[in-house]
């Protein structure tokens, strides 16, 4: 079992990442459960935003594929305990050095994105 989970949490995170690099919303939405929110820190600022408002920004940006970046995220730990688990993630693009903390949740055996809290690293 756990190594299912683990299978299925690692193909939910590079559906994340191919959203994001390829700015692709349908993939990108598949990973998020509903009533997600998103916080983070960018360089002193403080984000907050709902998944309403953070599909639509990655909407209207380019993405890291369209501005030619290379594909450099990874997955940097996964921790699961029962329907629970934690990953973090370096997500380096659009000129940020991103580090995402994604807590998931298993509903209806399926893996979901329901918190997500993130920093730029100078």
């Amino acid at each position: 079992m756990y190594k299912d989970d683990v299978i299925k949490i690692d193909l939910l995170i590079n559906n994340y990442f191919e959203g994001l690099y390829f700015g692709n919303l349908i993939k990108l939405k598949s990973c998020f459960h509903e009533n997600c929110h998103l916080y983070g820190d960018i360089k002193d600022v403080i984000y907050l935003n709902s998944l309403k408002e953070y599909f639509e920004k990655v909407k209207n940006r380019q993405s890291p594929k369209e501005l030619n970046e290379d594909f450099k995220m990874k997955i940097l730990g996964i921790d699961i305990i029962g329907k629970t688990a934690m990953t973090k993630l370096h997500v380096p693009m659009l000129g940020y050095n991103y580090y995402d903390y994604l807590s998931l949740f298993k509903i209806n055996n399926n893996w979901k994105i329901i918190n997500k809290i993130f920093t730029h690293v100078e």
